[in-house]
């Protein structure tokens, strides 16, 4: 007997209100709203090396938008 799995890879990437309200902290951060605004100098690099992969807000910002905490929206 084989076992469905009922969540698939849909019920793994669906964005709830939870992503959308740490998303809404991260696009108001100043260190991520410099970096998404200058794309360069030390706030871009430090939201692109290291807060993009410790940061549960960029993390939220990634799912919900589908671009990285530094990029900037308007591409």
């Amino acid at each position: 007997m084989s076992k469905k799995n009922t969540a698939g890879k849909s019920g793994k990437n669906k964005i709830t209100d939870r992503d959308r309200k740490m998303a809404k902290v991260c696009v108001s951060c100043p260190v991520c709203k410099h970096a998404r605004k200058k794309q360069q100098g030390a706030a871009f690099w430090f939201v692109q090396k290291i807060e993009g992969d410790l940061c549960p807000f960029c993390k939220a910002f990634e799912r919900v938008y589908g671009r990285k905490a530094h990029q900037s929206l308007m591409k």
